[in-house]
């Protein structure tokens, strides 16, 4: 997991840099092994705003959060982009414990066309 951090208008301290890394640990266990997480930080106008780019070889996720302080903005975020990675993780799991793929049995395929009648398969083409 590659995880690069972007400060804008914000300087950069070792304690937002341990947060970020936590955080990205956090989001670790719904991820596979080549996912890179890209943090954006910035301040305008008064409010912190922290934004989270996840991507991966077959997902992409992405969440904004904003609030006056820029850890609760961090907290915004990673409940955000949790919901996505949570619904993301349940769509998986509840297509591979489905009713009907335990029974399903792979055949030879020659095999398979002996249990049809010929003269059937003539009637449906």
């Amino acid at each position: 997991m590659k995880v690069t951090i972007t400060f804008r208008h914000l300087e950069h301290t070792p304690s937002l840099d341990e947060r970020i890394h936590e955080k990205s640990e956090r989001l670790s266990k719904y991820l596979g092994g080549k996912s890179h997480i890209k943090w954006s930080c910035s301040v305008k106008e008064g409010i912190h705003y922290a934004e989270v780019e996840i991507s991966g070889p077959n997902y992409s996720y992405h969440a904004t959060g904003s609030s006056e302080n820029l850890y609760k903005s961090f907290d915004v975020v990673v409940a955000k982009i949790e919901r996505q990675l949570q619904k993301r993780k349940d769509k998986i799991t509840s297509k591979k414990s489905r009713p009907g793929h335990k029974d399903l049995q792979i055949m030879d395929p020659e095999a398979a066309w002996l249990d049809y009648d010929e003269d059937s398969i003539g009637n449906i083409a």
